[in-house]
C-alpha cells in the first residue's frame, strides 16, 4: 500500500523533471511516464483495488489529487514551453520595418531588348493588317535556298557562311536556315493570295564579331497580290521606320542592289544624324544602310506554286538585334547572348509595359 510520504515524494520527484523539460517533447514523455497507462502514477491508482475501504478513503484522495497535480502542472509547463519556443521563432523571423519593400518578381523582372524590339514590330505591322507567321529553324536546301532562286554554287550555300547538317539516309543535308525567307515558300504553298505577313524568328550564319553573331533575329515581310507595286513598298517601309523610331519623319534612299529572290532588288538607306556612338533617325544628313528589298522574283512565284503572270508582290528583310541596338544605344551585339544580369537590368523592360500604337512602344 502506497502511504502518504510515498505519494508526496513522487509528487516533488515528477514535478521537479516537469520543470526542468526544457522542450515540449521531453514533456510529454514525462507526462507518459507518469500518467501513462503504465505510468508511475497510474500503478499507485492500481493498488486502489487491493486496500480496505478504511485505508481507500485515504489514499484514493491524494493518489487521485497528486493525479490531477501533476495534469496541471504539465499543462503549465507546457504553456510555457510554447511560448517561449514563439518568442525565438518570432525573434528569428523579425523584420526591420525601418527597411523599404523589396521590389516584387513583376519589379525585379526584365524583359529582353529583343523580345521587346519583336513586339513592338509585331504591334506596328499588325496595325496595317499583317499576319504573323512562323517557320522551322531546321530547314531543308530547297526551301532555304533552291526555292528562293540561289543557284548551285552561290556563295550563300558554302560551309563558311552556312551551319550544314550532316547528310541523312538519303544523302540530304539540312541547316541551320540562313534567313526567315523559307517560310515565304512555305506560306505561299498553303495559303491563297492576297498574301501580308511578317516572319520574326532566328537565322544562323557562320559570322562573329561587334555586330555580328552566328545566331540572330530577322523579320521579314512579305505581300502577295495583283496589283502590288513598289510605291506601296516604299509606303509601308516609312511608315514602318516612323513609328518604331518614334520620330515624325523618315527620308529614304532606295539603291539598286542584288538578290537572288527579289527583282529588281534595292538596298534602303534612312537619313540619320551621327554623334560619336549616338545615331539619330529622322535628322541630320548622314545616311545608314538599314534594310533590304525588292520585288519577288518570278521563278520564287513559280517554285510556290503562283502564276507570276496573274501575281506579283514585294519582300523585305531586316535585323531586329540591329534595329533593338539602333533605337536603345547598345554599342556590342554579342552582350545580347551573354546572359548577364547587369545589363538586362540596364537595357531590359519592365514585363507588364505591353507595346501598343495608343500606348506607346517604348513607355
Amino acid at each position: 500500500m502506497a502511504d502518504l510520504k510515498t505519494i508526496e515524494n513522487l509528487r516533488d520527484q515528477i514535478s521537479a523533471d516537469i520543470a526542468a523539460a526544457d522542450n515540449l517533447q521531453a514533456l510529454d514523455n514525462l507526462r507518459v511516464r507518469a500518467l501513462g497507462k503504465k505510468g508511475s502514477v497510474s500503478a499507485l491508482l492500481a493498488t486502489l483495488g487491493k486496500m480496505t475501504p478504511d485505508e481507500r478513503k485515504v489514499a484514493g484522495p491524494a493518489i487521485n489529487g497528486l493525479k490531477n497535480d501533476i495534469a496541471a502542472a504539465v499543462e503549465t509547463r507546457s504553456a510555457e514551453l510554447k511560448k517561449a519556443e514563439l518568442e525565438k521563432r518570432l525573434a528569428s523571423e523579425r523584420l526591420d520595418i525601418t527597411l523599404p519593400v523589396r521590389p516584387g518578381p513583376l519589379a525585379q523582372g526584365r524583359i529582353h531588348p529583343i523580345s521587346q524590339v519583336i513586339d513592338e514590330i509585331t504591334a506596328i505591322f499588325s496595325d496595317m493588317g499583317f499576319a504573323l507567321a512562323e517557320g522551322p529553324d531546321i530547314e531543308t536546301d530547297y526551301y532555304n535556298f533552291t526555292a528562293l532562286n540561289f543557284p548551285e554554287g552561290h556563295p550563300a550555300r558554302e560551309m563558311h557562311d552556312t551551319f550544314f547538317f550532316n547528310p541523312d539516309e538519303n544523302g540530304e543535308r539540312k541547316v541551320l536556315r540562313t534567313h526567315t525567307s523559307p517560310v515565304q515558300i512555305r506560306t505561299m504553298e498553303k495559303e491563297e493570295p492576297p498574301i501580308r505577313i511578317i516572319i520574326p524568328g532566328r537565322t544562323y550564319r557562320c559570322d562573329s564579331d561587334q555586330t555580328h553573331t552566328p545566331m540572330f533575329h530577322q523579320v521579314e515581310g512579305l505581300v502577295i497580290d495583283k496589283s502590288s507595286h513598289i510605291g506601296q513598298l516604299r509606303w509601308v517601309l516609312e511608315e514602318f521606320l516612323k513609328t518604331f523610331f518614334e520620330v515624325e519623319n523618315v527620308v529614304t534612299r532606295f539603291r539598286p542592289h542584288f538578290f537572288p529572290f527579289t527583282e529588281p532588288s534595292m538596298e534602303v538607306d534612312v537619313q540619320c544624324e551621327r554623334s560619336g556612338s549616338e545615331v539619330k533617325i529622322g535628322t541630320g544628313t548622314d545616311w545608314m544602310e538599314i534594310l533590304g528589298c525588292g520585288m519577288v522574283h518570278p521563278n520564287v512565284l513559280r517554285n510556290a506554286g503562283l502564276d507570276p503572270d496573274i501575281y506579283q508582290g514585294f519582300a523585305w528583310g531586316l535585323g531586329i538585334d540591329r534595329l533593338a541596338m539602333l533605337k536603345y544605344g547598345m554599342p556590342d551585339l554579342r552582350a545580347f547572348f551573354d546572359a548577364d544580369k547587369r545589363w538586362l537590368d540596364h537595357y531590359g523592360f519592365r514585363p507588364l509595359d505591353m507595346p501598343t500604337l495608343f500606348g506607346g512602344l517604348s513607355s
